[in-house]
């Protein structure tokens, strides 16, 4: 288990691969996860498990980076209205796509730059969101063009 300090962040397993969702307090992690959990009742993808909500602990092993909840922590969601709720969770996944929420680069078309995330040494795509734009269709259609693993 690794020792590292925690980070705000929340990780969704969608298909073989995790999206991991940053962004301050308030700015919908935890809504972006629920959505993209029901996604797969939608039929909209194949397959979706929770890894973890709002702190995430993140580590390079073998040129890709993993994403575990912290202990205590592992199948729990916050649900706004409803409190903290338990969910069937993943204990660790690959990240495959970093999605910044309420970030202040989320320009309708952004540059090369702004796509990319370096976590841990590890190069990552990445998709800023604008505070004031709808993540859950952006993340969708990022998933649909990403490049095979």
């Amino acid at each position: 288990m690794t020792t590292k300090p925690t980070v705000h962040a929340s990780a969704v397993l969608v298909g073989a691969r995790a999206v991991l969702i940053r962004g301050p307090s308030g700015s919908g992690k935890s809504r972006l996860a629920l959505a993209l959990l029901q996604t797969a009742a939608n039929g909209q993808s194949v397959f979706t498990r929770l890894v973890s909500d709002d702190r995430s602990h993140l580590e390079a092993h073998h040129g890709r980076l993993l994403v575990r909840a912290p202990p205590g922590l592992a199948g729990l969601i916050e649900v706004r209205g409803l409190g903290i709720r338990r969910l069937p969770c993943e204990p660790v996944a690959v990240v495959g796509l970093v999605v910044d929420l309420a970030a202040r680069d989320g320009d309708r078309l952004p540059d090369a730059a702004s796509r990319q995330a370096t976590i841990e040494g590890i190069g990552l795509v990445r998709l800023a969101v604008a505070a004031d734009a709808e993540p859950l269709p952006m993340v969708l259609a990022a998933l649909l063009n990403a490049p095979a693993c």
